[in-house]
């Protein structure tokens, strides 16, 4: 394991000093060879979708993972339509944040960078393996890809792609593996020396265990628990339309509404339309509080305990809750979200305002589902996960969370004892120097551009 880590390394120092060009050409050869294994990568998928429909059966998978396992007909379209997503999207490698005239003939620039390497544990969605990919390379970053024993086939049919596709523009095949055993992932968790970030995609017992036994930071993709607040001043006909989009658009996303909570003086009018409104959605199921319960259909609702609240059912399953006042909803909120995405309706603007003040989870709206948690949906062309950890990556993790910073300082044998003394050398000036949004645009680097005919930024 070590060796396969120390590979990724090697190939992330190249990818590091690969310039937008060649990294676009790369995705556009991710193209070519996935439509061109397309046949390969479908039958590869049916295996996967065969192996796993017996495994439901048998109650050894559940119906949600069956469902994130398909990238067939469509699917296997909007795989390419999402690279192309990607190529549009500005480098985000080379951006200068800030740049400071420290002393006279001393400046001081900082500039985003790749992380280096990547490991990615995800559970089936086989289609992440091609979205994290993609945004790894724009970014800049190696990757090693551990997708679920129910993707297995499809994940190294798409691996194998792809590696095929960095050799045929010349860049080290290393720089996106494939890793298949459980063995294999608990050594990797040990090679800090050479990988830098692991970002695990899927339940909340996945997340907690790597965390527990990695030496490396985790991006920790977590359980989806959110909720909807329907305000005592919602237009209620709205609230019926995001509480249904948020439930059952795909219920078995992170960001699906998991528990629904309803001012106390809305309640009577509010809970029979929206039963009204997930009445022809199937195996609808509402566990509500005992204010709720006389409202909701009686063949589908079941009295709630107090561990529903913290349930990701990832199904048309609903914990549902009244509240008497806002505070009391955003103390709810507070207590039992993962923090991932919570939305309140109301036409109280104020109202609004305090919840997404108060809130503290990645993502808080107003009047709007739940499921705009996401990446290709803010407009990040993917995402390689939605974070819930308080660093510098929260939400929806796109090309900007898979970057850092480095610093360039160029002098002219300016020394610290320099700016000390009764007589100093230098004195301090810390002046913005305008004009500089990218390396490119970095006066010292201009000149040796020009003097040699092209850099490695």
């Amino acid at each position: 394991m070590e060796e396969i880590a120390k590979r990724a390394r090697e190939a992330a120092q190249v990818l590091g000093g690969a310039p937008a060009a060649k990294k676009n050409e790369a995705l556009e050869a991710f193209k070519r060879q996935l439509l061109a294994r397309r046949k390969e990568i479908e039958e590869a998928n049916d295996k996967d979708m065969v192996e796993a429909e017996a495994n439901v059966k048998l109650g050894k998978l559940s119906s949600a993972l069956f469902k994130r396992l398909n990238i067939s007909g469509a699917k296997f379209d909007n795989l390419i339509t999402g690279i192309d997503d990607i190529i549009k999207l500005p480098d985000p490698i080379g951006v200068v944040t800030y740049a400071n005239k420290v002393a006279e003939g001393l400046n001081l620039y900082r500039q985003t960078c790749p992380i280096g390497v990547l490991l990615i544990i995800f559970e089936a969605r086989p289609d992440a393996a091609v979205q994290i990919a993609g945004l790894a390379m724009k970014s800049g970053n190696a990757l090693l890809l551990k997708g679920g024993k129910e993707a297995q086939h499809s994940n190294a049919a798409l691996v194998s792609a792809m590696a095929a596709a960095l050799e045929e523009v010349g860049l080290p095949s290393n720089c996106i593996q494939g890793v298949s055993t459980r063995t294999e992932i608990s050594e990797l968790l040990k090679q800090d020396k050479y990988i830098d970030l692991v970002i695990p995609r899927g339940s909340n017992e996945l997340v907690r265990s790597i965390k527990d036994a990695s030496r490396i930071p985790v991006l920790g993709h977590a359980d989806g628990i959110c909720a909807v607040y329907v305000h005592e001043d919602a237009d209620l006909e709205k609230a019926v339309k995001i509480v249904v989009d948020s439930k059952t658009n795909y219920c078995a996303a992170c960001n699906s509404m998991e528990t629904l909570l309803v001012n106390e003086k809305v309640v009577s009018k509010f809970l029979p339309m929206l039963a009204t409104g997930l009445s022809t959605k199937d195996d609808v199921h509402y566990k509500a509080d005992q204010f709720c319960l006389p409202f909701l259909p009686p063949d589908k609702t079941e009295p709630a305990t107090e561990a529903d609240f913290n349930e990701e059912f990832l199904c048309h399953t609903m914990a549902v809750k009244a509240v008497d006042t806002l505070e009391a909803a955003i103390e709810h909120i507070n207590d039992h979200s993962s923090g991932h995405t919570e939305s309140i309706v109301t036409e109280d603007a104020q109202a609004a305002e305090t919840f997404m003040s108060r809130i503290d989870s990645a993502g808080v709206y107003h009047n709007a589902s739940t499921r705009f948690a996401d990446g290709f949906r803010y407009g990040f062309g993917a995402e390689v996960g939605i974070s819930t950890n308080r660093i510098h990556a929260r939400g929806p993790v796109g090309l900007e969370g898979l970057t850092i910073h480095k610093y360039r300082l160029y002098g002219n044998g300016h020394t610290a004892a320099g700016f000390g003394g009764d007589s100093p050398a230098h004195t301090f000036m810390h002046q913005r120097i305008p004009g500089v949004s990218r390396t490119d645009d970095i006066p010292e680097a201009k000149r040796a551009k020009a003097s040699h005919g092209g850099y490695t930024s």
